[in-house]
Parts: structure tokens; C-alpha cells; sequence
């Protein structure tokens, strides 16, 4: 019997999405959310909820992130490792609704609760980029909890 493989781990599967151009999914949140930050501007939140919103709507193949890393890394990714594309697309939805949530606080004239969840955006893609990736974590123990929780 086949055990069902860890959510974190990576895998050589040509449906899956190139690690190169997940990492890059993840410097683009991280460095969108901290340009927001800095300059205090919400637009760049809402700019990085409208790159997202294609590849969670539609799916990876019509990411504008993953179209830049298509280009950006095309001699890179036929033998990079890859991940799964429904990891990919779990983490992606995370993140736009906590950037659909910040844009909602930020209209409401909530800016701090914004930036505190665009801040979540961030810092799990940092924890993601250091090793450790949050949403893969949660995808996991959904997988493995999935009848308890839906019932």
C-alpha cells in the first residue's frame, strides 16, 4: 500500500510546478508586500492580489508570475525539481484571501489591520524561502484531517 507523500516534499512530476518558479512566486509576495510597506501604499497589496487572482481562478498556467518565471528560468526549468500544483494553488489562495481581507481593511479605513495581514502574506513567504513553508504545513494536516474537518 502506497502512503500519500508529504505536502512539503518536492517532486520530479512534469505537472508540477518548477521550484524556481515557486521561489519566485515567493520573493514577488515578499518584496510586494514590503514596497507597500515602505512606501505605504495599499496598491501594491492590490496589485499583488490581481497577480495572484488569475493563477488561483484559472490556474498556474495563467499566473503572470509564472509567466515572467517561464521566461526568466526557461533553460532552468526541464530538469528542475517541482511541486505540486494543487500545493501551489492551496498556498496561493491563502494568500489572496488574506490580500482580498487587506484590501477590505484598507477601504474600511482599517489600514493597520491591512498591513497586519499583508504582513502574514510576507512573512510566510519568508518562512517558505528560509525552508519552511507554512501553507504546505497546513495542506498537509488538511489532507490527513480532511474527514474530520469536512465531516
Amino acid at each position: 500500500m502506497e502512503q500519500e507523500r508529504p505536502a512539503t516534499h518536492s517532486s520530479s512530476s512534469a505537472d508540477g510546478v518548477p521550484l524556481p518558479i515557486v521561489k519566485l512566486n515567493r520573493w514577488v509576495l515578499v518584496l510586494g508586500v514590503l514596497i507597500g510597506i515602505v512606501t505605504q501604499q495599499p496598491a501594491a497589496t492590490t496589485i499583488l492580489f490581481v497577480l495572484l487572482l488569475p493563477a488561483v481562478v484559472l490556474g498556474q498556467r495563467w499566473s503572470p508570475i509564472a509567466a515572467l518565471g517561464r521566461w526568466l528560468f526557461a533553460t532552468k526549468l526541464p530538469g528542475a525539481e517541482r511541486q505540486d500544483r494543487r500545493l501551489m494553488r492551496f498556498n496561493n489562495t491563502i494568500a489572496l484571501a488574506l490580500l482580498g481581507a487587506a484590501q477590505i481593511a484598507f477601504v474600511a479605513g482599517l489600514p493597520m489591520v491591512g498591513w497586519a495581514l499583508a504582513l502574514m502574506v510576507a512573512g510566510a513567504a519568508s518562512v517558505a524561502l528560509a525552508g519552511f513553508c507554512v501553507g504546505c504545513f497546513l495542506y498537509y494536516q488538511f489532507k490527513l484531517h480532511r474527514r474530520q474537518i469536512l465531516g
